[in-house]
């Protein structure tokens, strides 16, 4: 669907204002195509292997972590035969050393669908991703079953089911759908990757971590919410931490609210509320839950942008928990528990974000704002992508120092904005965008003279 550009896109509008939602067409057919009954089929097929513990058995068919991952990459391979090549699907193998929550050297394997991007000079590359293995109250009970159905069968449909939808189209930049092992032992198949992307200087742009987005219902509050989902982001990055001369510059720029993790997931809430209904995204400024921490962690530590997807209000009689019922309550994470429409929806979210960053151009590079000479405007400069497509134009974003979200997009189309308000009291952004309306990743500016 083609369509023309607001100048400016004001997103704080008045109540009685009206806006205009446009939408590509092709991710929506996309979208449509995410089943419900595909995501409910893998969940009770993972579930099927009994306990899909790291440490459990490996040459069973039919049981045991061994037979899982076998079925997920036989799966994803399948998908991969409507793609016309594109996409391959291998193992990420790797021994993990004993230590900590691996009591012996044990031979992981994640299971990588890699879609090629289409342009051989855009080498961007896009991740979702879902652990799983499952465990029991015992984290070293390799034998219990242990069905895993929301922890994390259910973050593993999504990337499934995106691969079985994607794999028949064409992007420009690079996806992959990732299953990985050993986050329930350490995140051990999520450090494999990340470690191996930095060493072999894979450019990922984004990684969206699906873990636990399968319920809807709060223990102890009793809350029933199909409605909402939380987006996990870093304020302050990983990577500043004993950065002294990193630090200090962050805090000199006020951006220890614009990460790029941050700003990823404020384009999620944007990109996800557009494509789909009845979906309210909620930011959550942390980069986890309370002391806890997921696979999209050791992308963040290595350098990478990263988030986390979890439901909104978790029940933790499923979480970790031998099936069992004591006085009347069930105990365990069984399939039956799921909410399967709740799982698509969360689908459809990864899927609308994903695909309008692998389409859209690159973002803007060496985005600044200039510093010479007092002056109640803002002049903000930058340079277009290095590769890939080149964009129809850029957005200025702005924001009032105390909002979460950008409230207006000005639409530039050079590399420089001069701006009536000042850098004082707003904070700003760039991205690039095509003329179809995918829009890349924002950028916050550093200062230049």
């Amino acid at each position: 669907m083609k369509y023309r550009f607001l100048l400016p896109l004001l997103f704080a509008l008045p109540a009685a204002a009206q806006t205009t939602v446009k939408t590509d067409t092709n991710i929506n057919q996309m979208l449509n195509e995410v089943s419900s009954k595909n995501i409910e089929a893998i969940v009770r097929k993972l579930v099927s292997f009994k306990t899909r513990h790291t440490l459990s058995d490996t040459t069973s068919k039919t049981e045991g972590i061994g037979a899982a991952r076998n079925w997920i990459k036989a799966e994803m391979e399948r998908y991969a035969a409507a793609s016309g090549g594109r996409m391959h699907v291998e193992f990420d193998t790797f021994t993990q050393p004993a230590g900590g929550r691996i009591d012996k050297p044990t031979v992981l394997k994640n299971v990588l669908a890699i879609l090629k991007g289409t342009d051989p000079n855009d080498t961007r590359i896009y991740m979702v991703s879902g652990h799983y293995d499952s465990r029991v109250n015992d984290v070293m009970d390799a034998k219990s079953f242990a069905p895993g159905a929301v922890d994390d069968a259910s973050g593993t449909a999504v990337s499934m089911e995106l691969a079985r939808v994607m794999a028949k189209r064409q992007f420009p930049s690079t996806i992959i759908f990732m299953a990985v092992a050993g986050e329930e032992q350490g995140l051990n198949g999520s450090t494999n990757v990340a470690k191996r992307a930095k060493a072999e200087n894979w450019n990922i742009d984004a990684v969206l971590n699906n873990d636990i987005v399968g319920n809807t219902f709060g223990m102890e509050n009793g809350l029933k919410d199909n409605t909402h989902v939380r987006v996990f982001s870093e304020g302050v990055p990983s990577t500043v931490a004993g950065n002294e001369k990193a630090l200090s510059a962050l805090i000199g720029n006020g951006g220890e609210n614009d990460s790029p993790s941050r700003e990823l997931a404020r384009y999620i809430k944007e990109v996800a509320e557009r494509y789909v209904p009845q979906l309210d995204v909620k930011l959550i400024y942390r980069r986890d839950r309370f002391l806890r921490g997921g696979d999209h962690t050791p992308f963040l530590q290595q350098g990478f942008t990263a988030v986390r997807f979890t439901e909104m209000n978790e029940d933790f009689n499923r979480q970790h928990q031998n099936v069992r019922k004591e006085n009347g309550v069930d105990y365990g994470d069984l399939p039956e528990f799921a909410d399967y429409d709740y799982i698509q929806k969360v689908a459809r979210m990864n899927l609308s974000v994903l695909a309008n960053l692998a389409l859209a151009p690159a973002e803007p590079q060496n985005v600044g704002v200039t510093t010479s000479g007092l002056t109640n405007k803002t002049t903000l400069k930058w340079e277009v992508p290095k590769a890939g497509k080149q964009p129809a134009g850029y957005y200025v974003l702005m924001r009032e120092t105390t909002s979460a979200f950008w409230e207006k997009k000005f639409y530039i189309t050079g590399t420089e904005a001069i701006l009536d308000y000042s850098k004082d009291n707003y904070f700003f952004a760039v991205q690039a965008v095509d003329a179809e309306g995918h829009e890349s990743q924002m950028v916050y500016p550093k200062p230049i003279r």
